[in-house]
């Protein structure tokens, strides 16, 4: 007996339906980035591992789809040297972002800066899969490259205000700076450990305060270090109160009484950065949240990470500013700041809200009844203009039972059927239903607008 096929834990796959509602995603994420100038590229599925190593800290290499240069790579390897770097040279991508310095960098003589582009494409990662967390999944991501002017992430705020407004979907923006976890890191007297203490941080809602603490004193930290990010991590306010209170900290008020210069800067760009989310009128709440760390090595200043307010998810969007990126490639002061929108978890609460319009249904838009050869020679015309028009439109193909093709109509939620004979063709007509509120009309052959008015009410 055949063994039942199956795919990798972790992978899915989509069926028209649910082609149909991502592809609502894509385009409404597409048209936001586009009305801030951001234009597409694509990159290779797989790059040089020597492209991805070292980019996403210890943790994030662990998670590379590592891939055989073939399929006996095996055969001509020296077994007496480490393996890994003989059978492999290539991996899957880990995100969007370190491919898109590596393009940067391949094509700066065609590009000019500052560069703004977005990608839609897929990822991979080597993780547990669970509830919101898949093996492959698709990022959409907006970068902008050769800035560093904060109004471009006033920008991405707008982006993903404007994409989550136009899906119908409630969210809280969450706002730090990498340059104020810098401080904690200086501040508390481990200016070498803010690697360990941001890996630490970016997991507190999972683990809790308790366990945050518990990491940080295995990485080498005193009781009174951890005290004074703990004091950090429980002010409380608005925006300005948390800023104002990080400012006496960073400026000498901890209990250690050092001053860190570069928590000082990070302050002074989340004040300015907030002053211009104030002045453009976003409407989703924005907070600073001084425990978001985002794990990433690369990111230098502002960092985001956006939550779904009415549907139990991890973060839907994240992203932030990086300095050095590019300089790994060779291309050093070259700027950037990008956001990534997740587009299997926003599908996950567009589903779990039942946000997706009712046109999504069917892409369909009529189905003309098969009477006949001589119904069919009298309607192609009638089909091929209303397809001119862009209007959807499906002939079914065998001429069987009226019912077996409403059934077929109904299963596709095709929401007009036109049953078109020859009393039909004598009158030079031709007559659509709408199946949902069984209203039924009946056009002149040629009156293309008088059917494409009827359909779009």
């Amino acid at each position: 007996m055949a063994q039942k096929p199956s795919i990798p834990k972790g992978t899915r796959d989509f069926g028209q339906q649910e082609m149909a509602e991502r592809n609502y995603i894509f385009d409404t994420i597409r048209s936001v980035f586009r009305t801030f100038g951001y234009s597409q590229i694509e990159t290779p599925a797989m790059e040089n591992l020597s492209t991805l190593l070292g980019k996403y800290g210890d943790e994030g290499d662990k998670l590379l789809f590592r891939i055989l240069n073939s399929g006996d790579a095996f055969a001509e390897a020296d077994f007496s040297r480490p393996l890994a770097s003989q059978v492999c040279e290539k991996g899957l991508r880990y995100d969007l972002t370190v491919p898109f310095a590596r393009f940067v960098v391949q094509h700066q003589n065609d590009i000019s800066f500052p560069f703004k582009r977005f990608q839609i494409q897929p990822v991979w990662r080597a993780d547990r899969p669970q509830k919101g967390r898949y093996r492959e999944f698709y990022q959409c991501d907006a970068d902008v490259i050769g800035s560093k002017s904060q109004i471009n992430e006033l920008e991405l705020v707008q982006i993903v205000d404007k994409v989550f407004g136009l899906l119908g979907v409630n969210v809280l923006i969450k706002i730090n700076n990498r340059k104020v976890l810098t401080g904690f890191a200086e501040i508390c007297g481990f200016p070498d450990k803010v690697i360990d203490i941001t890996v630490a941080i970016d997991k507190l809602d999972k683990i809790g305060l308790e366990a945050v603490e518990a990491e940080m004193e295995q990485k080498g930290l005193t009781k009174e270090a951890i005290e004074v990010i703990e004091s950090i991590l429980k002010l409380s306010g608005d925006t300005s109160e948390k800023i104002a209170s990080m400012r006496d900290l960073m400026n000498g008020g901890s209990a250690s009484g050092i001053v860190s210069e570069t928590g000082l800067k990070g302050l002074d760009e989340l004040e300015e950065l907030f002053g211009f989310i104030e002045a453009a009128g976003v409407k989703n709440p924005v907070e600073i949240d001084l425990s978001l760390a985002r794990g990433l090595n690369y990111y230098t200043g502002a960092i985001f990470e956006v939550k779904a307010l009415d549907f139990e998810i991890g973060s839907i969007c994240g992203g932030g500013r990086y300095d050095n990126l590019t300089g790994i490639f060779g291309l050093p002061d070259m700027s950037g700041v990008g956001i990534s929108f997740g587009a299997d978890r926003i599908y996950d609460v567009l589903k779990g809200l039942d946000k997706f319009p009712d046109g999504l249904k069917s892409s369909t838009k009529i189905l003309f009844a098969n009477m006949g050869t001589e119904e069919i020679e009298y309607l192609l015309p009638v089909a091929s203009a209303l397809r001119n028009e862009g209007v959807s439109v499906e002939i079914y193909p065998d001429n069987t039972k009226l019912k077996k093709q409403f059934d077929y109509a109904d299963r596709k939620n095709i929401p007009f059927l036109s049953i078109t004979g020859g009393d039909e063709i004598a009158a030079g007509t031709v007559q659509i239903k709408n199946l949902a509120t069984g209203d039924q009309q009946t056009f002149p052959k040629g009156d293309i607008e008088g059917i494409i008015s009827f359909i779009s009410r």
